[in-house]
């Protein structure tokens, strides 16, 4: 996973894409305070990219404020979060995406410690939500579900 710090593939890149009709990499920003929780949060996420036929590009975040600059700053496709995180939580870092003046239209889910903390994550603003410990593949195929919602890849053909 590369750094925040790190602004390739801007929006901007991502129109000139879809423009020349190939896939757009699709972007996540995985947010926990704990480096083993983005690891896994990544893991669950990265199982869509035999689907996509593309490699999904990642960054971290240790707190809410620097996910909430990132997510701003690039327009990333998915925000993973983790429920308990220092300096803006994933509630808070959710509803001040959706507030934004520009507010942030790509998918957001939330990882919570507990199942009574759902109306917080649907307040939020979050597309979904899941409690700890979720199953990856259940993660996996709601945030394509989503993907495929807002146009970010092309429908699969259900059977």
């Amino acid at each position: 996973m590369t750094a925040l710090t790190v602004a390739e593939g801007a929006l901007r890149g991502k129109d000139a894409q879809v423009a020349h009709g190939s896939l757009p990499i699709v972007e996540v920003v995985v947010m926990s305070r704990e480096a083993r929780t983005r690891e896994l949060m990544a893991l669950t996420v990265r199982s869509i990219e035999r689907r996509l036929g593309e490699p999904l590009r990642f960054r971290a975040a240790a707190n809410g404020e620097l996910a909430a600059r990132a997510v701003l700053r690039d327009r990333p496709d998915i925000v993973i979060a983790d429920e308990i995180a220092s300096r803006m939580g994933a509630f808070a870092l959710a509803r001040s995406l959706r507030d934004d003046a520009l507010p942030f239209t790509g998918v957001i889910v939330i990882l919570l410690e507990r199942s009574s903390d759902v109306w917080l994550a649907s307040w939020s603003g979050a597309d979904a939500w899941f409690v700890k410990p979720a199953d990856p593949f259940a993660v996996a195929d709601r945030v394509w579900e989503l993907l495929e919602e807002r146009g970010r890849i092309p429908q699969e053909e259900r059977v």
